[in-house]
């Protein structure tokens, strides 16, 4: 199991206090929705977890030395392989995006060969690669937050994986 690792995340809500937090990404991405009085008590708590997520995405470094060849069968799967093999987790929407290449590809002609025999495999993962570094070096939360008001499940997409960070 990864190590849970402390991540300082500075706080601009005029509603807490200017001090630093530190703050367990596991309790912040994984935890239940805590029941608010109102509609908008629940919007800004969802907003604080946006963008505690996206700043906790953006100090990840994406993964310089890569050079093995992945045997993929489907988008999601080569995901599922990449953050075994780099114990990195994947951003909520490069998840999101992969589940929907894989749901483009249903009825294609070709739908029965493996993907690795119609991409090479060294290619899909250096997509994969690119697609998170935009997800994490560019999304915003208030994306994240519209995206997560529309899907009650959206943490099923947040990964658990949380590398140690230097």
């Amino acid at each position: 199991m990864a190590s849970l690792e402390q991540v300082q995340i500075l706080s601009d809500d005029s509603s807490s206090s200017d001090a630093d937090i530190d703050v367990s990404m596991e309790d912040q991405l994984n935890d239940e929705p805590q029941i608010a009085t109102s509609s908008e008590g629940n919007t800004a708590w969802l907003f604080r977890r946006a963008r505690s997520y996206q700043e906790y995405m953006k100090l990840i470094p994406i993964p310089t030395n890569r050079g093995s060849v992945i045997p993929f069968t489907s988008w999601v799967g080569l995901g599922s392989s990449i953050k075994t093999m780099y114990n990195q987790p994947l951003h909520y929407l490069t998840n999101v995006q992969l589940k929907q290449m894989d749901k483009a590809s249903l009825g294609a002609d070709d739908e029965d060969v493996r993907l690795d025999a119609i991409i090479h495999p060294a290619k899909a993962e250096a997509t994969i690669w690119l697609i998170e570094e935009v997800h994490r070096r560019t999304s915003s939360p208030h994306h994240l937050l519209r995206l997560w008001e529309a899907n009650p499940k959206y943490h099923a997409f947040i990964d658990a994986i949380f590398p140690k960070l230097e």
